[in-house]
Order: C-alpha cells, then sequence, then structure tokens
C-alpha cells in the first residue's frame, strides 16, 4: 500500500511548500480551519507519534517552532493551536502536526466537523498564502 502522506510528504503529489528540511516538509492544509494552517509532516514514513526517533522529532518541533513564528509574523491570531490526531482519526495514517492560526472566538470543534463551508479557502488562494508565510521565512 502506497502511503498518500508520504507522497505529499515528498511532493510527489501537488502541494504548497511553506518550509522544509532533510527530514520534515511543512504543506498549506488543502481543506484549511483558517488561512495559514499547515501541516508539518516527516519525509520518511512514520505512522505514530511514538515511533518517531529523536532526529526525526526535533526536525517536527523546530518545523513547527518556525511555521508559528511565521503565522504570528503574517495574520496576527490571537493564538496559535498545534495538534495531532493518531490512530483512526488519522485519515492520512501518516504524522503530521496541525498548526493552525485561531482567533478570539472561533471554536475549535468546528475543526472536527467535516463540512464543506468550513473551509475559508479556495483552492486557488492557497497560493497566495504559500507567498506570504515563504516571505517571511525565507527572511
Amino acid at each position: 500500500m502506497i502511503c498518500f502522506g508520504c507522497q505529499l510528504a515528498n511532493q510527489q503529489e501537488p502541494v504548497h511548500v511553506v518550509w522544509e528540511n532533510e527530514d520534515v516538509c511543512c504543506i498549506l492544509d488543502h481543506a484549511p480551519f483558517n488561512e495559514g494552517h499547515v501541516l508539518v509532516m516527516p519525509k520518511k514514513h512514520i505512522r505514530y507519534f511514538d515511533e518517531m526517533d529523536k532526529r526525526t522529532a526535533s526536525s517536527v518541533m523546530e518545523a513547527a517552532g518556525i511555521v508559528s513564528r511565521a503565522l504570528k509574523e503574517v495574520f496576527h491570531p490571537d493564538g496559535i493551536t498545534v495538534c495531532q490526531n493518531g490512530g483512526i482519526f488519522d485519515e492520512l495514517t501518516h504524522f503530521h502536526l496541525h498548526i493552525i492560526p485561531r482567533y478570539e472566538g472561533q471554536n475549535f470543534a468546528d475543526f472536527y466537523v467535516e463540512d464543506e463551508e468550513n473551509q475559508c479557502l479556495e483552492a486557488h488562494q492557497l497560493q497566495e498564502t504559500k507567498r506570504k508565510l515563504t516571505r517571511v521565512m525565507e527572511s
């Protein structure tokens, strides 16, 4: 079975990469909760959080920090949510962290509602979000 998460993390599928290093790839979520919703994904196949080696775990946390700082600078959210859904709740069957800019008054329970109205961006807007974030991270 081919892992779709591995394909995304290794850019074998169309993705909007905002940052990467040797171990991880950070991409925009295709159905974001808010503009700037990023997935931090190891490039090698890891299914569960507790399967990560120290190097990969360190790279994931480094990437989460870089992305969080960029989100704060670009979008000025009231907070950042970092979450990971494991087991049957992980539709990619590949470990990934969600890094999501959040704003006062938002109900995070909506994050778990599978509803197209809950998706704040059209596909063509993802490229503009990518441009905003990569400009900040490259400086």
